[in-house]
């Protein structure tokens, strides 16, 4: 059996009735599969370096210096420790007139940093910049810095120069290519500077208020037996003791993996599988018509085999072993092409890996294999076993039985294979029935507006009086069910790609128009009391008419209406991370204008009150309502206040806002730091320099280069979108080309009846060009509305701000959409209007 099934397999290869299901095969597979190499080298490379990407065997992580018991508690184990101190601050080089400054991720490293991997470094600025240097042996000398090679054309220096950190002077010895434990946080957008620790308290940087984060590394040393064990014991006891004592803002970090990255990583996983899996279920679908044209162009065949003596089981075992075939070396197909397209992927998002990747498993090429015998089995499995019901009488009586509830019931097997491979790929219950039903709810929706077009072409068959407009529209009225599939499946392609493209450029023109000509662009933090008037009057001198002065307060919440806040008081993680981190503060006596109250009043600063207002945000995520009593931790004082207001807050001003306010009377005794916003007029950088200069302490924020930085990793990653999306649309086209194959030969009688009655053969090539062209530029006008919602919704309900349809998203889409169609349509009728209309109506 399996040498006919062979036989077989080779007989409808050279008839090419095996290709296009090949294809479709492939495509799928390797939409899938470009994700999951692509993820797998990402989740390796993680594991592999997860002692790197620590610098320690533990790490406690900490907004205030740790407490001395940790330490000593590690000593006395036998283990290693040493410390980071990381904060934003403003690097400065040059003199005068020339000098230029930059917001640095500072970093005072203590000795034996890192525990565990190296940082790489060189002196070469390119080799730096593609994570090529030697391991460094100790930590910078004092007096001397290592920086990223970003912050040299920053500050127009070289290595050799000094730059200034607040009091201090440090000389650039070398240039940071890899440093293990960077991380990923608002920091990791400005340039790093890296220095001894013994060197920190000279620069005077570190204010109150300032924004600091505490890190305390602990290794095992090889030399201590059992090493990973008493790492391991040190990190439960650091954990139990944090819990019994409710340390606040402590985070402990151990050898299972950065959390934050480990989140990073399944969400990057779960977001590319689902949209891979969007072109998965579009080719599913011309599996599935494949399929079914397979069925009917073998049901003549199988008949016979049947006369010669085969038996039903046979007939399916032969059938099943050729699929089998094609499903092998279409998902081998797939998995090479994914293979492929996986360097893709690294080369856009390269740039956000900081570390050479390890080589790919073969876990994601087993994965792509399995995924393609599944689709074949979940929708070519259906046909075979109709064709196991072809009669024996067939071969004189050319009709076929209705499908039998054996088929039927396998076609329900095959979509709970694919509701399993929909569970695998998202990885969770909630994310598949939410991805599975958005897929239906828009292919139904689409269906339906694509079927009220085809209904609104009926009255404009007699629009225009030409011959080829009445065959196009009456093709299309011929065969709704598949015109509809055609004009779908196109649609959902091609609305992915318009959404990412011109929809995507649409919603940042609409932000931008949002935001106000004067939306403040710099922010100055940690200014000193004494610093205030100078301040204001360089900015005044500077053209900036409105910089506001609010003091900056860090405290963290600590009770709620005398409950004790704990790590088991929250469940929700935005809730847990609130209530755990430090909230900045601000007292005032008037309300920013910015602000609008929605719930109580405003205080009245009475003394002896002691009253907050609260962000309504906040307020619902950490279930605080109007007369709760909060405390506060504020640099060791407990203040005590009570919820007299709920404000309403414009952060598209870009102005500063607090989540809490606390009236002045209740805060005399408080120090405090001030911060400010402004709009700093084109041609003023030199202000800046000079406030850096004068005021080390200052940490000057640039929004504009911020956002910058941000854009360009967004537009990374939608560029590794919009390709996984290129696999959507040509799943699209095929399910357009899927369906006119199926109704080749009856268009090959149709076209050779029209040419004996009189029709030329170029009036049915025009017919067919304007059926294309009809077909493709309905899903095009489907596309563009899909894709215009979706930006409307956005920008009305996530990112609040006004949306103006552009008519241009429709204009691309009813061209691309007629192009796309015309060019599949071609593809598959092009042989139709070959044949003789003689040797048609023989073979009818």
């Amino acid at each position: 059996m399996f040498k006919l099934a062979l036989k077989m397999t080779a007989r409808d290869w050279r008839a090419g009735q095996l290709r296009f299901l090949l294809i479709a095969l492939t495509v799928a597979v390797a939409a899938l599969s470009a994700t999951g190499f692509f993820i797998d080298r990402l989740r390796s490379g993680l594991d592999r370096d997860a002692h790197q990407l620590l610098g320690a065997d533990v790490v406690a992580s900490a907004d205030l210096p740790v407490r001395a018991e940790w330490r000593a508690e590690a000593l006395q184990r036998g283990l290693t420790v040493t410390d980071t101190i990381s904060f934003p601050s403003m690097a400065q080089a040059g003199e005068g007139e020339d000098s230029s400054s930059v917001l640095a991720a500072l970093k005072a490293v203590g000795p034996g940093y890192p525990l565990r991997g190296k940082v790489k470094t060189t002196t070469d600025a390119a080799q730096a910049e593609q994570s090529i240097g030697t391991p460094a042996a100790d930590v910078p000398a004092p007096g001397t810095v290592w920086v990223e090679p970003g912050l040299l054309g920053s500050l127009k220096t070289q290595v050799g120069q000094r730059i200034q950190l607040g009091d201090k002077q440090f000389t650039i010895t070398r240039l940071i290519a890899a440093e293990p434990d960077r991380g990923a946080n608002f920091l990791a957008f400005a340039p790093r500077v890296m220095f001894a620790l013994q060197d920190l308290e000279a620069t005077n940087l570190i204010q109150p208020g300032s924004r600091v984060n505490y890190r305390m590394l602990v290794g095992a040393p090889s030399s201590l037996k059992n090493g990973a064990q008493a790492a391991k014991a040190y990190e439960e006891w650091l954990k139990t003791d944090i819990k019994n004592n409710n340390t606040k803002g402590v985070r402990v970090e151990s050898l299972d993996g950065r959390p934050e990255m480990q989140t990073t990583l399944e969400r990057a996983d779960r977001f590319l599988s689902l949209v891979g899996l969007l072109s998965a279920m579009l080719a599913a679908v011309a599996v599935a018509m494949a399929a079914r044209r397979f069925m009917q162009r073998h049901l003549d065949a199988c008949a016979m085999l049947r006369c010669l003596g085969l038996t039903q089981n046979q007939v399916t075992s032969m059938y099943l072993i050729e699929f089998l075939l094609v499903g092998l070396l279409g998902s081998a197909m797939g998995v090479a092409v994914g293979f492929g397209g996986h360097y893709v992927l690294l080369e856009v998002l390269g740039a956000l890996v900081s570390s050479e990747l390890p080589a790919p498993t073969i876990y994601p090429a087993l994965q792509g294999l399995a995924i393609g015998i599944l689709l074949l089995a979940a929708f070519a499995l259906p046909p075979i076993l109709q064709l196991r019901k072809v009669p024996h009488n067939r071969v004189i009586r050319r009709e076929q039985d209705a499908p039998q509830v054996g088929a039927l019931a396998t076609y329900g097997f095959g979509m709970g294979g694919f509701t399993a491979l929909l569970l695998w790929q998202a990885g969770d219950p909630m994310m598949a029935l939410y991805t599975a039903l958005g897929f239906f709810g828009a292919f139904a929706l689409f269906g339906l507006v694509g079927w009220l077009g085809l209904k609104s072409l009926r009255s404009l068959r007699g629009a225009i009086d030409h011959q080829s407009w009445r065959f196009a529209i009456t093709s299309l009225q011929r065969r709704p069910g598949a015109t509809i599939v055609q004009i779908v499946s196109l649609a959902l392609g091609m609305m992915a790609l318009l959404v990412l493209t011109v929809v995507r450029g649409d919603l940042m023109t609409a932000w931008r128009n949002a935001t106000p000509a004067d939306a403040p662009n710099r922010f100055i933090i940690n200014i000193q009391p004494e610093q205030r008037a100078e301040l204001a009057q360089r900015l005044q001198a500077a053209g900036v008419n409105y910089a506001p002065q609010y003091p900056m307060i860090r405290g963290r919440l600590i009770q709620v209406n005398g409950k004790p806040v704990t790590a088991e008081t929250y469940t929700e993680d935005r809730a847990r991370g609130l209530a755990d981190r430090e909230f900045n503060l601000s007292t005032m006596a008037q309300m920013q204008a910015e602000n609008k109250i929605v719930d109580g009043k405003w205080f009245e600063d009475q003394p002896g009150a002691a009253e907050v207002s609260v962000e309504q945000g906040i307020a619902k995520t950490l279930r605080w309502k109007l007369g709760d009593k909060l405390r506060f931790d504020i640099a060791g004082t407990s203040v005590d206040v009570t919820i007299t207001s709920i404000r309403k807050l414009d952060w598209g001003s870009m102005r500063v806002n607090f989540f809490a306010i606390i009236n002045p009377a209740a805060m005399t005794e408080i120090s405090q730091s001030w911060i400010t916003a402004f709009h700093l007029p084109q041609g003023q950088g030199a202000v800046i320099n000079g406030l850096t200069r004068d005021f080390p302490n200052l940490t000057i924020v640039d929004v504009g280069g911020i956002l910058r930085q941000v854009q360009a990793v967004l537009d990374q990653v939608i560029t590794a979108v919009e390709f996984l999306f290129v696999f959507t649309l040509a799943s699209g086209v095929l399910v357009l080309y899927a369906a006119l194959m199926g109704s080749q030969d009856e268009r090959t009688r149709e076209a050779g009846l029209l040419r004996a009655l009189g029709a030329t053969r170029k009036q049915l090539s025009q017919a067919q060009l304007i059926e294309f062209t009809l077909v493709g530029a309905l899903s095009g006008v489907l596309a563009a509305s899909g894709a215009a919602a979706m930006g409307w919704a956005l920008a009305t309900y996530q990112f609040k701000f006004a949306w103006s349809f552009s008519p241009m998203v429709w204009l691309v889409g009813l061209v691309a959409g007629a192009l796309c169609a015309i060019a599949g349509g071609w593809l598959g009728l092009r042989n139709v209007l070959r044949q003789p209309p003689l040797q048609t109506l023989r073979e009818a």
